[in-house]
């Protein structure tokens, strides 16, 4: 069996055209023009070169994109005063602090400052209780790509799903998702016996553990679909590196039935659905409804 591509790049394409769409029809019909706020503490370069991309495609969504950088050595109480600052902002209708925050910042304390209506990360608490309860809310985008890729292969209701992973940012909001689309879920992690086994039930199997091709073929049953939401940078001989996902892309091809490569699965995606919820956002913010951008 060759497992069929789950072509992030090409679904999210499609994904920030709709959201191109409505966000141009917010501002003909409204005046309105949704505005996204990156926030970026120090210079990791990795993380530099991520929010230029978000730059990039909020503006060829047709929303504004407005950055602020600040020194690694910023304090806490300095990060909290932009946030408040950017909550009042009436052109910004999403917030986005990059993580991760150097370790004098409480990532926590961050979170909980920002309007949870400006919360396009979906982090803040009452963001996540409200996905817990399973009440409308700004969902994260990382878990919010997974679910939409999963289901252009097939309903997901009544599926066996296995989540890897028990992060607030991805393997717990992910299983919220799914439980919603009406698949049994099993959260699995570090401490879970016989792991490969728990995996092989899955008939939806979604890696978010932040090591490189842990999830090996026999981990797979025949014919799943395989969500991989790692990127992992390895050293290679020559001293180059490569980008590779939580998955052994090549074991794992051989036995499921579909699979999102790394790079060029959920991080497109991810990005898309970040626009989404900027647009969703600035709808809310404004009393409008809330498009309805895809399925999810």
């Amino acid at each position: 069996m060759t497992a069929r591509i789950i072509d992030g790049k090409a679904i999210a394409a499609g994904l920030r055209e709709k959201v191109a769409g409505h966000a141009r029809r917010l501002t003909e019909r409204h005046g309105i023009v949704p505005g996204l706020a990156v926030v970026l503490v120090g210079d990791h370069p990795a993380s530099a070169v991520y929010v230029r991309s978000k730059a990039a495609q909020t503006e060829a969504a047709g929303m504004r994109s407005f950055r602020h950088q600040m020194p690694a050595d910023a304090t806490q109480a300095e990060l909290l005063a932009l946030i408040a600052r950017l909550n009042g902002d009436p052109a910004v209708h999403g917030i986005l602090v990059q993580l991760p925050l150097p370790p004098h910042i409480d990532p926590h304390a961050v979170i909980a400052a920002l309007d949870p209506m400006k919360d396009v990360d979906g982090f803040h608490p009452i963001n996540a209780g409200r996905l817990a309860t399973g009440l409308p809310a700004l969902v994260p985008c990382t878990p919010l790509a997974c679910v939409i890729l999963a289901k252009t292969v097939r309903p997901l209701a009544g599926l066996a799903a296995v989540v890897v992973g028990r992060s607030n940012i991805v393997g717990k909001p992910l299983a919220q998702l799914l439980l919603a689309e009406n698949a049994t879920v099993t959260i699995a992690h570090s401490k879970t016996r016989d792991l490969p086994a728990v995996c092989r039930g899955a008939d939806l199997l979604c890696a978010a553990i932040g090591r490189p091709e842990f999830v090996r073929g026999d981990f797979i049953k025949p014919g799943a679909t395989v969500i991989d939401v790692g990127i992992n940078r390895v050293a290679l001989a020559d001293g180059k590196h490569r980008l590779v996902g939580d998955v052994a892309f090549a074991e794992a091809s051989a036995v499921a039935g579909a699979i999102t490569p790394v790079p060029g699965g959920v991080g497109p995606m991810t990005l898309a659905c970040l626009l989404a919820n900027t647009l969703r956002a600035a709808s809310a913010i404004a009393g409008l409804p809330v498009p309805v951008i895809s399925d999810q």
